[in-house]
Formats: structure tokens, C-alpha cells, sequence
């Protein structure tokens, strides 16, 4: 059994994406700051989706559990490809809301700041398809965790946020404008 603190994990993620910066600096021969401001909206966004979909919810002691591998139980995948049948099983209605509602405002943020990034991303399609792939690779890579399941519906909800975000984003540029 493998355990991945969630302290850890962040430190990792933000020393990989500090060498990313390192390297296209070097790349670049210069810094852009005000670039760097806004991938640092991303890089915060995925900051907070690692520790949301990744790190199990509940606390003990006042900690984030760890994320555990254990090879016994992530064997079969605990994955759902058929869309909203597990979010009939909720017995409480406020637990069914809070999936569905943080499923899709956790990816707003998405949503709105790739196309600020990504200016190839200048549709809603390139929009929606991006955050599409960032919520499948998520669901992929919870396979392997017993703690974790991929289910469609958060590939659905998630990409719904996404599009949601888009909309705010195009938006705020059309009322800019005028």
C-alpha cells in the first residue's frame, strides 16, 4: 500500500510546474510577468482540482487524508460509464446538490481562464473540448485509487462547469467591448 500525502502531492505539482516555467523562460531568454499572472490563475485552479478530486473530502484530526494505492483493492477499476445512474442513488437531496453543484462550479474557473491563456481556445467548442479532456484525464488518473471512482456523470458535470465558465468569460468580453 503506497499513501500520498496531499502535502506532497502539491509540492510536487508546484516543483514540476515551476521546472515547466524554468524551461520556457530559458526557451523565451525572458520572463513575461503579466503572462505569468494569468497562468498562475491556472495553475492555482489546478492546484485546488488536484486536492478536490484527488484527496478524499473528509478530515481527520483536521487533515487531509492521504491519497492511498493499494494494489488488494484498485483491481477491478471503480469506474461508471452510464450516465446519472449513481446520482439516483443519493438518499439525502442535499448530497445529491452538493455533487452535482461542486462538480460543475469547480470547473468554471476552467472555463473562464484557458481562453485567456489559450488563444487558440477562441470558441466555445475549443473551450468545452479542452476542459472536456482536463475532466477525462482527471477521471483516468483516479482509476488506480480505491478511494477514487471515475464516473461519467463528474466527466458531464465537470464539462458543464466548463461551459458555464466559457459563458461568463464570452460575457464579460462582449460587455467590455461595448
Amino acid at each position: 500500500m503506497i499513501e500520498i500525502p496531499f502535502v506532497f502531492a502539491e509540492l510536487i505539482f508546484a516543483l514540476l510546474w515551476l521546472f515547466c516555467r524554468i524551461v520556457v523562460w530559458r526557451k523565451q531568454g525572458r520572463i513575461d510577468w503579466k503572462r505569468e499572472a494569468v497562468l498562475l490563475l491556472m495553475y492555482i485552479n489546478l492546484a485546488v482540482l488536484l486536492r478536490i478530486t484527488f484527496f478524499p473530502m473528509s478530515r481527520v484530526e483536521g487533515k487531509v487524508q492521504p491519497l492511498v494505492f493499494d494494489a488488494a483493492t484498485a483491481f477491478p477499476f471503480r469506474i461508471n460509464v452510464i450516465p446519472f445512474v449513481h446520482l439516483l442513488e443519493y438518499d439525502i437531496k442535499r448530497e445529491l446538490l452538493l455533487n452535482i453543484i461542486g462538480n460543475v462550479t469547480m470547473f468554471i474557473p476552467s472555463g473562464i481562464v484557458l481562453p485567456i491563456i489559450y488563444k487558440e481556445l477562441n470558441s466555445f467548442w475549443k473551450v468545452v473540448g479542452a476542459g472536456a479532456l482536463l475532466s477525462l484525464s482527471i477521471e483516468i488518473l483516479q482509476l488506480p485509487f480505491s478511494v477514487r471512482a471515475s464516473d461519467v456523470d463528474d466527466l458531464i458535470l465537470n464539462t458543464a462547469g466548463v461551459a458555464i465558465g466559457y459563458a461568463i468569460y464570452a460575457l464579460v468580453n462582449k460587455l467590455k467591448k461595448k
